[in-house]
């Protein structure tokens, strides 16, 4: 039956939430964006910061008020009053860099994704429960008001049975942009197509069946990829990602009683409309374009794990992390995508 409103979204309390102390791998324009979030909407610590450029480091440091900047991360990691490790550095460095927190004793949160290919994210994984630690993927939107809404109406089944996803993801880059630089994994996949399949694991489980299409670009890279996927359930998720050009990077989601359309970008904050098969009914998600301030929804969540003593995520788990890689591998193999860390 078609509801009358939609769900509430499922927030932890201020109270569950421990203050934890933060250091930042990889002062970055992300760092950037987390750092502002964690400063203006959570009553975290921001207390160090590592970069291989002592100067990247220390001006970070300065406009974030950390008190301490490193340029080693080895010595960043031996402080004592050190909880939690945000890892913000280029994709084939979230391996070695989340290895040596959890080596360090210290919970770790990577950004997406957490690795290059599901065999580093499962020795990561191993890790982390050796050490009796929390190390979670840093998929800021599954965090989000919005896709909590989204996981309650597809756990109560107001969609019906589901039969199509389709959503983009793409955007135009410079050459000179690091998307196109082989030497730090790039492509569109690890970072616009994580959010593709993502969302289709998410909805409909890992798919059992994956067909492909790619065209490369200049540097030896991967430049778009088209996927099909076969859902168990019976769904099919119709995926586009590509770094040559934007795309309105909007999601479908289409079930037997309901459709529900997410407007691009599809993971963002944002809105949503869900419209049943029958009868016009609609009802609209609406919030605030508030971008990235939202990711003060993993970094809240992300200590409210460490204070419940949870070693794996119940919004990301590692399940789900492990299930988007080994779909992503299944793609770059069969369109011939190897990273340098691979060969």
């Amino acid at each position: 039956m078609f509801p009358s409103s939609l769900p509430v979204p499922r927030l932890p309390s201020e109270k569950s939430i421990p203050v934890l102390r933060w250091g930042v791998i990889g002062p970055g324009w992300i760092a950037e964006h987390f750092a502002r979030a964690l400063k203006a909407h959570t009553g975290q610590q921001l207390v160090a910061v590592s970069a291989r450029n002592k100067v990247k480091a220390q001006a970070f440091a300065e406009r974030w008020a950390i008190p301490a900047a490193f340029s080693s991360t080895d010595e960043m990691l031996a402080m004592k009053d050190l909880d939690a490790i945000y890892i913000a550095t280029p994709h084939n460095h979230h391996f070695p860099d989340g290895m040596k927190a959890l080596n360090a004793g210290k919970h770790v949160l990577i950004e997406k994704p957490l690795a290059l290919n599901v065999r580093e994210a499962e020795t990561l994984q191993a890790k982390a429960r050796q050490k009796g630690l929390l190390c979670m993927e840093g998929m800021w939107c599954d965090f989000a008001p919005k896709y909590d809404v989204l996981r309650q109406l597809l756990n109560d089944g107001v969609l019906g049975d589901l039969h199509t996803l389709t959503a983009d993801h793409g955007e135009f880059f410079t050459k000179d942009h690091r998307i196109f630089n082989a030497d730090l994994a790039g492509g569109p996949m690890l970072d616009l197509g994580s959010y593709l399949v993502s969302l289709s694991v998410m909805v409909a489980g890992a798919p059992v069946r994956i067909q492909s299409s790619g065209q490369p670009a200049e540097g030896n890279i991967n430049g778009q990829a088209s996927m099909l996927f076969e859902h168990a359930c019976g769904m099919h998720s119709v995926l586009n990602t590509t770094l040559f050009s934007n795309t309105p990077g909007s999601a479908v989601i289409a079930g037997r009683d309901a459709t529900l359309v997410l407007a691009g970008q599809f993971y963002a904050p944002g809105g949503f409309v869900l419209t049943s098969s029958q009868g016009g009914h609609t009802l609209c998600w609406e919030e605030p374009a508030s971008r990235y301030a939202q990711l003060c929804h993993e970094i809240q969540h992300f200590s409210w794990c460490v204070g419940q003593g949870l070693n794996d995520s119940p919004v990301r788990p590692f399940s789900a992390v492990l299930s988007t890689l080994t779909a992503m591998d299944t793609v770059r193999g069969q369109l011939g995508i190897v990273f340098n860390e691979e060969r």
